[in-house]
């Protein structure tokens, strides 16, 4: 029995959370707690639960997912040479097929729409190589991150020589007979790491939660607002001297003729001794647009996605839309966002290919649609560059000198030929190569 399959048996999922949680809508969370013997639990919440109440009915976490999944999606990889420890030209090789195609009808595209899901709803997202040749994503509700320690496996996970040991997987949650998987078989897509575990990554969601519920708290309101006929709430009062049966009959007959959006606007008429107060606001007076735009903003930076790029009230108005303001903005979202998850995905998916020596894996943006400004930018930068370089060479620094310091940025790197002109020629020297150079011969005398 290996370390990991010891590790499982100790596993007991009913005392793995603490007793901390919270329920809305029916839908239960757990707390942040730590499971015993070194095993991390992949998320603090029920997955379903996400994908139900903040996913499948949630507008604002829907459109934020997506714009990262339709950007996301879009990259490729390839192997990029490492030379002298800096970054060189993309290549691909045969290597790469299980990335391109992961399952049957899979592509790359289909693969990363799955880990970003993942990532955002869960905080984590996890591929396995379990079958030669192909991947396959795994539920991330359905792992376990496991680690131990040799010295003091009582503290597992949080003693000096702890170490990640492996991933179990239980399809269905039946952990009776899990899956082990070593850590070379699981790609782990963790972008967010969550302070308070080794190996877990934390969902973006989890610090807005409560921004989450005032959102879809005020979306019924809005809905309930216009089902009660559109109207702000009214408080009727009648005389003492009403009886319940001649209330209960005039309460029937009001909320007929003017509950629902059907009645908006009707005249009210009330029979003698009744009396009506207006009890709250209308969404006017509420300023209702603000108070949900400012939470859809709150929640569009805990994405990292600009308000601009997805299309919020808040990142439509003024000048958020300017051709400068909107550039930025979407070169925030590729540079602070899209970038540092692909680099992220690239790392955890070269644990299930060969990568050649000297080489790592990388995404490649160059058919990215929504980069193509970046590329633009780029090609500028590139054109700088060359002007550069050909300077310098003009110059008489030595070419590989020239690049070197050119790439690093530090032109202390730059070594001098000693040439010096155009034509990189010592001073009263001749032609290169032809020698140094001969005084030239005296005239002869002339006999008188």
């Amino acid at each position: 029995m290996n370390l990991l399959q010891r590790a499982f048996q100790r596993y007991d999922l009913a005392s793995a959370l603490d007793d901390a949680s919270w329920s809305v809508n029916g839908n239960s969370y757990f707390g942040m707690g730590r499971p015993v013997g070194g095993e991390e639990r992949s998320s603090a919440w029920d997955f379903e639960a996400a994908v139900r109440w903040a996913y499948k009915r949630n507008g604002p976490v829907f459109a934020l997912m997506l714009v990262r999944q339709l950007v996301f999606s879009e990259a490729r990889f390839q192997f990029r040479q490492i030379r002298n420890g800096r970054p060189g030209e993309l290549f691909g090789t045969q290597a790469l097929a299980p990335l391109e195609t992961p399952w049957a009808g899979g592509t790359t595209g289909k693969m990363l729409s799955r880990m970003i899901q993942d990532g955002d709803l869960n905080g984590n997202g996890f591929v396995t190589n379990y079958n030669p040749g192909r991947l396959k994503r795994l539920r991330p509700d359905w792992v376990i991150i496991v680690t131990a320690s040799e010295e003091e496996p009582h503290l597992a996970g949080d003693a000096i020589d702890s170490d990640l040991v492996g991933y179990g997987y239980a399809p269905q949650g039946n952990w009776d007979d899990p899956v082990f998987l070593l850590p070379e078989q699981v790609a782990h897509f963790a972008p967010i790491p969550d302070p308070e575990f080794h190996f877990r990554g934390m969902s973006w969601l989890t610090p807005v939660i409560r921004e989450l519920t005032a959102d879809s708290a005020a979306t019924s309101h809005k809905l309930k607002y216009f089902e009660n006929g559109a109207t702000p709430q009214l408080v009727v009062s009648y005389s003492d001297k009403i009886t319940p049966e001649n209330f209960a009959k005039f309460k029937a007959a009001m909320e007929a003729a003017h509950t629902g959006v059907d009645n908006a606007y009707r005249t009210l008429y009330l029979g003698g001794g009744a009396d009506v107060t207006v009890a709250g606001k209308d969404l006017k007076q509420l300023d209702f647009s603000a108070t949900q735009g400012a939470g859809e903003s709150r929640l569009a930076a805990a994405a990292g996605v600009p308000p601009s790029i997805v299309g919020f009230s808040e990142g439509l108005g003024g000048s958020s839309l300017n051709a400068g303001n909107y550039t930025a903005a979407r070169r925030r979202f590729a540079d602070a966002t899209m970038r540092p998850l692909w680099r992220e995905a690239a790392g955890a998916l070269s644990t299930l290919i060969d990568v050649p020596a000297g080489a790592e894996l990388w995404y490649d943006e160059r058919d990215v649609a929504f980069l193509r400004e970046d590329s633009k930018d780029a090609a500028d930068i590139q054109g700088v560059k060359s002007r550069t370089i050909r300077q310098l060479l003009d110059s008489g620094f030595e070419p590989n000198s020239v690049v070197a310091a050119v790439e690093a940025d530090d032109f202390a790197l730059l070594k001098h030929t000693g040439l010096y002109s155009v034509q990189l020629q010592k001073p009263g020297a001749g032609p290169p190569g032809s020698g140094p150079s001969e005084p030239p011969a005296p005239k002869p005398t002339e006999e008188p």
